[in-house]
Formats: structure tokens, C-alpha cells, sequence
């Protein structure tokens, strides 16, 4: 799987009409993006949404970020891989992560406890599958340090989300030189400071009240005042916003603090449609 360059994370191609989604990742791979990430922000079918995109595809990654471990079986997860590998190649890159226990306790039959250990579980089962996932072919969504040992030894690497340059450079040494470090980075096409906080100061403060993400925050010298107001330094440290060379430069951040590949979410004023502009923008930026 190449995974230089820089992807794609959307919810458009997880959750937005699949016609719509199949032709736009279509367009994503001819742009020369390298990987299309894909959430599973509350369960469902995303093997089934991964393999529609391979099949739109030919030569992309289509990655998980994340595949729920909570909402997955891992004996089906790792026999869904396998036919997925045998009918398009190996191109699909499984991110697997623990979620957070909101959405966990609200959605799974278990109570969310001891996401290290379950972590560790479910990889135990994907080895002991008939066709194991190839260790080289997952990822792990990890922030802290715990996390980060596991995914060096356990996957690929990492694939932290919400992250910021300086927790690239954190989780780069935890997982040492080899493994790989995908982050993922939220962009905004704005004027100004006042537009960029219009479209996603409301989209950040769902996400700075899930445990997980406000510890690492914390972890990385965030205030609670920070989180709870959505502070200005918050934000501008966790999305990108203003033009294409605002964008690039925080991209070139990451990658100097030890990131391999980016993964570039764009957010827009109106999130159901599909920032198909926006990510041509970025190509060109990038090419």
C-alpha cells in the first residue's frame, strides 16, 4: 500500500449516498490522493461501505479510521478482510480502535472497560483467525502512550485523530522510527478567523467532550477552560484553517514531527454535501 503523500478522512464516503461516494472516490484517486479514510462513528456496516469504494477504485488505499472493536466481531472482521483482499488486491487498511463509552455504552451489548486490554483482545482473535489480517495491513487509533507501545508492536502504526504537529511529534517518539504515523488533520477554507469559527467551533466541542479526546488534550497542555470555550488556541491547534497555504504548512508541521501521511478532513458550512471543490483545492495545493 503506498502511503506517502497525503488522503482523505470523510464521513461524505462513509455515510453520503453511495452513487455519490463511488464517484467521488473515483475522482479522489485520479486527484492522487493516496488513501481514503472512513469513520465508524456509531457502528453499521463499514466493511460494506470500505468494499463499495474498492470497488470504484483501482489503485487507492481505503482505510478504516476506525473500525469500532466494540461493534465488530473480529473473527468476521478478519474473514470480511480476506475477501476483500482476495477480490481487489491488498488495498484496504484496517484502522482499529476502541471508540469512546458514550458511544459505546449507548450502542454495544458490553459496557465500554479496559480499551487497552479489549484492544489487545480483539487483535488476539484477528491472529487467531483462519486468515488472519496481516499485521502490516492494520492500524491502531492511539493517543496516549500505552496505545501508541501497542500499535508499534501489535500493527502497522498509528492513526491518531484529532491530533495536533506537536502530539505527531509526541506519539513519533513513543513509537520509535519504524511504524507508521497517520494523522489525521481537519482543514477549513476561510477568510477569516471569524468564518473558520462559524463552521467549526460547533463540530469541535462534540468531540472535546468524549473522555478520550479531552484527556489527550489535557495531556498535551489544554486547559479545561480551553475545552469548555472552545478557545481560540484550541482551535487553532486543532484545524487547519484560512487558504490552500495555510493547510500545506500545518500538513509539512506534521511531517516534520515524524508523520508519514496526513489524512486531510474538510469541513464546510454546509456538512451534508460532499466538499468535492474543496478537495480539488487540495490536489492542486499538493500536486
Amino acid at each position: 500500500m503506498d502511503l506517502s503523500g497525503v488522503g482523505i478522512w470523510s464521513t461524505h464516503l462513509r455515510y453520503g449516498n453511495p452513487g455519490k461516494a463511488a464517484e467521488a472516490a473515483a475522482e479522489l484517486e485520479d486527484l492522487g490522493f493516496t488513501a481514503l479514510w472512513i469513520p465508524d462513528i456509531g457502528g453499521g456496516p463499514i466493511l460494506d461501505t470500505a468494499e463499495r469504494l474498492l470497488a470504484s477504485t483501482t489503485k487507492v488505499t481505503i482505510a478504516t479510521g476506525i473500525l469500532n472493536l466494540w461493534l465488530n466481531d473480529a473473527a468476521d472482521t478478519a474473514a470480511r478482510y480476506a475477501s476483500a483482499t482476495e477480490a481487489y488486491g491488498e488495498r484496504l487498511l484496517l484502522g482499529i480502535g476502541c471508540s469512546h463509552a458514550p458511544i459505546v455504552d449507548a450502542k454495544a451489548a458490553v459496557r465500554y472497560s479496559k480499551p487497552l486490554s479489549a484492544t489487545k483482545a480483539f487483535l488476539d482473535a484477528i491472529d487467531d483467525a483462519p486468515r488472519p489480517v496481516p499485521i502490516e495491513n492494520r492500524l491502531l487509533a492511539a493517543l496516549g502512550p500505552k496505545m501508541l507501545e501497542l500499535a508499534a508492536t501489535r500493527a502497522r502504526g498509528a492513526h491518531p485523530y484529532l491530533a495536533t504537529p506537536e502530539h505527531s511529534g509526541q506519539a513519533r517518539q513513543t513509537l520509535g522510527e519504524g511504524p507508521l504515523l497517520a494523522p489525521e488533520q481537519t482543514v477549513i477554507f476561510a477568510n477569516d478567523r471569524a468564518q473558520a469559527r462559524a463552521i467549526g467551533a460547533e463540530w469541535l466541542r462534540t468531540y472535546v467532550v468524549l473522555p478520550n479526546y479531552a484527556n489527550n488534550l489535557v495531556r498535551s497542555g489544554f486547559s479545561e477552560n480551553d475545552l469548555s470555550e472552545i478557545s481560540d488556541r484550541l482551535f487553532d491547534a486543532t484545524i487547519a484553517w484560512g487558504d490552500e497555504d495555510a493547510i500545506v504548512q500545518r500538513v509539512k508541521d506534521h511531517r516534520s514531527a515524524g508523520a508519514d501521511h496526513v489524512c486531510i478532513q474538510v469541513l464546510t458550512a454546509d456538512q451534508r454535501e460532499f466538499p468535492r471543490e474543496q478537495w480539488r483545492r487540495l490536489a492542486a495545493a499538493f500536486a
